[in-house]
């Protein structure tokens, strides 16, 4: 596809020169990143501050959201081939989740869903943001929205606790809501997700599969973060009553039994921090690699050892049930400190893997590549 070769002539142009430009320091630190056999790590683009959640558009410009920055980005390549990275949207509270669909690019803020109509030709002078829904709870604890269309055609949108641990109005808080992209037609999807940052539809099914960031203080080992399925919408995932599937919080587990919940698929460590989530669907990867799950873990803030800041891939059989779960990309933790914090992946064009990191501000590359 047209698409997929532009993206693969801007992904090289960037690599390169960001690999003659780029900091000695940061060369040097994806040198510590291990990958399987065969697998290599490359820089696309480090001017990217607070990179979060990404996306493409059929021309193959990578979008990416941020956090604390406030802004959107486009990543693509002018016509002088140098790369450069736009800024298309600003002055956005946590906008973290962007998607794409129909000519336009959705971008969450906190409250509110913009729009974007037509950016991919005006990437020099962005169109003013649209209003498309400005009715979401606005506290900031948890407020990030990553944010995805599914095949149903609806918008997709959690709305996390505002809290580590409370029970709060399950119609408003602690769910996946869906909406029309007009902004109309609100449903709630799935209840009792404390906060969920990442989320695919599988291939084959069409099932949406999520992850979801346990509770906090219950010691270094527990809860473990979670991978989740919602076959159908309409399901309870336990918060704030039941973590993980078996672990009744002390507040709350009196009030409801773990029983009555849905479990999780797998149970990822405790305070990774899961966050962006996909199925790999591309074909340059090894054929075992095909709709596999690569989970982007930002790592944990308050755990006394550190833990994660990695990618986890996991596989499934036919029937959704894992039968491998393991690391397949580390090593931005360096003695105890972390120099990098995958944020999230997503399957470019060309079938390499791409993976935000908000620390560093950057954009990497992991492909297939023999020798």
């Amino acid at each position: 596809m047209h698409y997929a070769r532009h993206f693969s002539a801007v992904i090289a142009t960037l690599a390169s020169l960001c690999a003659l430009l780029g900091p000695a320091a940061q060369a040097q630190s994806l040198d510590q990143i291990k990958l399987p056999p065969g697998f290599r790590i490359e820089q696309v683009t480090d001017q990217v501050p607070d990179a979060r959640a990404m996306t493409f558009s059929p021309s193959g410009t990578l979008y990416v959201g941020s956090r604390g920055a406030g802004k959107v980005y486009a990543v693509a390549a002018p016509l002088d081939g140098k790369p450069r990275v736009h800024t298309v949207a600003s002055g956005l509270t946590l906008p973290i989740g962007v998607a794409w669909r129909d000519g336009a690019l959705y971008a969450s803020s906190v409250s509110r869903i913009v729009r974007l109509d037509g950016i991919d030709t005006r990437l020099d002078n962005p169109p003013r943001p649209v209003v498309v829904y400005d009715k979401f709870p606005s506290e900031t604890h948890h407020g990030g929205r990553f944010i995805g269309f599914g095949p149903d055609g609806y918008l997709y949108v959690p709305i996390g606790a505002p809290c580590n641990v409370c029970a709060r109005d399950e119609a408003r808080y602690s769910n996946i809501l869906r909406i029309k992209p007009d902004g109309t037609d609100l449903q709630v999807f799935a209840k009792g997700v404390r906060n969920t940052v990442g989320f695919d539809w599988h291939p084959s099914t069409g099932e949406l599969w999520f992850t979801e960031n346990g509770r906090d203080w219950l010691g270094d080992d527990s809860p473990p973060d979670e991978l989740n399925r919602a076959p159908r919408a309409g399901l309870h995932y336990g918060f704030p009553y039941c973590h993980a599937g078996t672990i009744p919080d002390p507040e709350f587990g009196k009030q409801r039994p773990c029983t009555g919940f849905e479990p999780p698929v797998a149970r990822l460590g405790p305070h990774v921090a899961a966050l962006g989530m996909r199925f790999y669907t591309g074909k340059q990867f090894p054929a075992e690699y095909r709709n596999n799950i690569f989970i982007a873990e930002h790592g944990s803030w308050n755990r006394s050892e550190r833990i994660g800041y990695r990618i986890t891939r996991i596989a499934l059989d036919d029937g959704g049930k894992v039968i491998k779960q393991e690391t397949f990309a580390e090593g931005w933790l360096k003695d105890g400190q972390p120099w990098g914090r995958p944020a999230d992946v997503a399957v470019a064009p060309d079938g390499s893997l791409l993976v935000s990191d908000d620390l560093a501000g950057a954009i990497y590359r992991i492909r297939y590549a023999p020798q």
